[in-house]
């Protein structure tokens, strides 16, 4: 399948599910979903293969056992290409439109030990401050777990204080649910903002790595 683009009928679908996320409505619109939320998200993915991977598709079903929230279905469809575990792109699609980010979440400690000590060091914690500063010209948001003050033994006038509050990170941006979505220039969107996304990547590959079973 080639893309060409998501229909409104993907936005339409989402909106419908933030008022109503029941089995009900989702029996109903099932169709809809296949064919204008997963199909075309599928297809957009397997054009980016060659550079990025393969993706994986989130399922659209909540967890929650542990949740009070006991609605059944995500109102976002998300998939990841992962560079390592745990570290990689991202995009989602929903009813504000499109949001692609990049980055990683820790899984252990260690991995935001390894961030911090690569973050404090001069070298590789100005290459990342000026990363995230070109980022955001772009238009991307930082994003990440991270701590209300500092850091355990960080100075409160470290020069990245900012970036040593987090625990991990992401940038992302977001692209609202314009005419510009329905057509291939959605696929041009996604592709401009991955390569921008790659020098975090590269980063975060380098200096953070993959989590590490026990």
């Amino acid at each position: 399948m080639t893309f060409t683009g998501f229909p409104d009928e993907a936005f339409a679908f989402y909106e419908g599910l933030e008022a109503d996320n029941s089995k009900t409505y989702w029996t109903a619109h099932k169709q809809v979903y296949e064919e204008c939320v997963r199909a075309p998200l599928r297809a957009l993915l397997d054009e980016l293969g060659d550079a990025y991977g393969e993706a994986k598709v989130f399922r659209p079903y909540r967890d929650v056992r542990f949740s009070p929230d006991k609605s059944p279905y995500k109102t976002h469809q998300g998939a990841f290409c992962q560079v390592v575990e745990g570290v990689g792109y991202y995009l989602q699609i929903d009813a504000d439109g499109l949001y692609t980010a990049g980055g990683f979440h820790a899984h252990t400690r260690d991995q935001t030990t390894r961030y911090r000590a690569a973050v404090d060091a001069d070298d590789t914690g100005r290459q990342l401050e000026k990363i995230m500063k070109t980022l955001a010209r772009h238009g991307f948001t930082r994003g990440g777990d991270q701590v209300k003050t500092r850091p355990r033994g960080c100075p409160p006038d470290h020069p990245r204080l900012e970036l040593m509050r987090h625990e991990s990170l992401t940038a992302g941006r977001r692209h609202p649910a314009t005419a510009e979505l329905s057509t291939r220039a959605a696929l041009d969107l996604v592709r401009t903002d991955w390569r921008r996304l790659r020098p975090l990547i590269d980063w975060v590959r380098t200096n953070v790595g993959a989590f590490e079973m026990a």
